[in-house]
């Protein structure tokens, strides 16, 4: 008898179904990332001098730690979003988060400069960046169930990496439009409008995307909780009362990649142009690159979780993200390009391996009644201590200490407290799907001889 958890619904989808869940999942994050990369772009290359300007040396400091703003409201989306998501289902609160980052870009592209409006500039552009958060907060964790949800037992990494793949294609598409109206056009047109170009192009995205999500089906999980009545009214509670170390433990686990993340997308271009006076259109396309890299690593990372395990998958990236923390900014430092590629693309390798088991261990860790909410938060919190503050917080460590080095052993504290976690996470913690229960550190073979149990 097959247990009510276990989906066998999702397993006999036609495959063109399942291929719309995951374009569905993968879009939607894609669009969301492409949104926040773009923001952070702008913020070390306009924002400084356009709408915080008036901070005089401190402005490209703070105009970087607005980018913090997505994360302060990232947890309040996920709460949000969790709620709505456990209680009345996946699909409609995905379409929620998207037409909310559709509003946030909108605004983004169409907001005067401080000179023009004086200090609401500045004001609302961090609102916009706050409505960001919200959607962002509720967007990964149901975008990484409708994938993981529907996949076969066996193969919920695969299915996991749609949604995980979603950050670094969105950083080639934010960068490859970035580098493309850069090229375009003059230094003056770029600062005075083309800027707005790539989020009045995410509105276009934001609308395709939600075209597709209207057509995808409901996660067969949450129709089997709904058509069993097992809904919790308060899922937020009950996730607190009985899966408070699960996590505590997943957002740890995350803390080091979304860190080296933001390293790679939010700080390298400002670092690599302000500090090294290096030429911000190849840095672009090396960014560009090294996120076609990083793609490749969250596939092979998720696809290889379902082989030896999600904890196991992780730890290896992490510990070459920590081994490689010094030489990449060595290399960096150099201000040679063909280094700054070098480096970059070993630590796109690091992120991937450590990224793309994300999705599937997060389901796993928890039971579908209060799923979304329990992922949404970890996914959120994780966001705002690993990546929420590094770009700002390295420019002060730049600043403080006069040397990069000072930013790669900041990057080697977080890698430790992931791996800690990662060592934390028990094999009975996983037992979201009863069929899998011990896919955290176990082979498919493992699971397949514990199912026959």
């Amino acid at each position: 008898m097959s247990s009510p958890l276990a989906s066998p619904k999702g397993q006999g989808l036609d495959p063109r179904q399942l291929f719309k869940v995951r374009l569905a999942s993968g879009i939607g994050s894609t669009i969301e990332w492409y949104l926040s990369f773009a923001y952070i772009s702008a913020a070390g290359l306009i924002f400084s001098t356009q709408y915080f300007g008036a901070l005089g040396p401190n402005a490209l400091i703070v105009s970087l730690g607005s980018v913090a703003a997505s994360f302060i409201a990232s947890p309040v989306g996920g709460v949000i979003a969790g709620h709505f998501g456990d209680r009345y289902g996946r699909k409609a609160t995905l379409v929620g988060t998207l037409a909310v980052m559709g509003a946030a870009s909108l605004g983004m592209g169409l907001l005067p400069i401080y000179d023009q409006i004086g200090v609401l500039a500045p004001v609302l552009l961090v609102i916009f960046r706050f409505m960001q958060g919200l959607s962002t907060g509720g967007e990964w964790a149901g975008a990484a169930l409708m994938s993981v949800e529907h996949a076969p037992s066996t193969k919920r990494g695969a299915y996991g990496v749609f949604v995980q793949i979603g950050v670094p294609a969105g950083l080639v598409l934010s960068t490859g439009v970035f580098f493309l109206i850069q090229f375009l056009t003059s230094p003056e047109q770029f600062q005075s409008w083309g800027w707005r170009i790539p989020f009045f192009i995410s509105v276009v995205l934001v609308l395709i995307g939600l075209k597709i999500r209207t057509s995808v089906s409901e996660s067969p999980v949450f129709a089997e909780v709904r058509e069993s009545h097992t809904e919790v009214r308060v899922p937020l509670k009950e996730a607190l009362q009985h899966y408070s170390k699960h996590m505590f433990l997943a957002g740890g686990s995350f803390v080091a990649n979304i860190l080296a993340g933001y390293l790679m997308i939010g700080y390298l271009l400002s670092y690599a142009s302000n500090a090294l006076s290096m030429d911000p259109q190849p840095v672009l396309f090396v960014l560009m690159l090294a996120a076609v890299v990083w793609i490749i690593s969250t596939v092979l990372g998720g696809q290889w979780s379902d082989r030896f395990g999600r904890k196991r998958t992780m730890i290896i990236g992490y510990a070459l993200m920590g081994l490689w923390a010094v030489p990449m900014f060595l290399l960096v430092d150099t201000g040679s390009i063909l280094a700054f590629a070098f480096a970059v693309f070993v630590l796109a390798v690091s992120l991937g391996v450590s990224y793309g088991p994300q999705s599937a261990m997060f389901a796993e860790l928890f039971p579908p009644r209060i799923r979304y909410t329990a992922a949404s938060l970890p996914y959120a919190v994780g966001g705002i201590i690993g990546g929420g503050f590094a770009p700002a917080i390295s420019e002060w460590l730049l600043a403080s200490t006069g040397t990069s080095l000072s930013i790669a052993v900041y990057l080697m504290g977080f890698v430790a407290i992931s791996i800690a976690c990662l060592f934390l996470l028990r094999d009975s913690y996983f037992q979201g799907f009863p069929d899998n229960s011990f896919k955290g550190t176990a082979a498919v073979r493992a699971v397949a001889t514990h199912t026959a149990i």
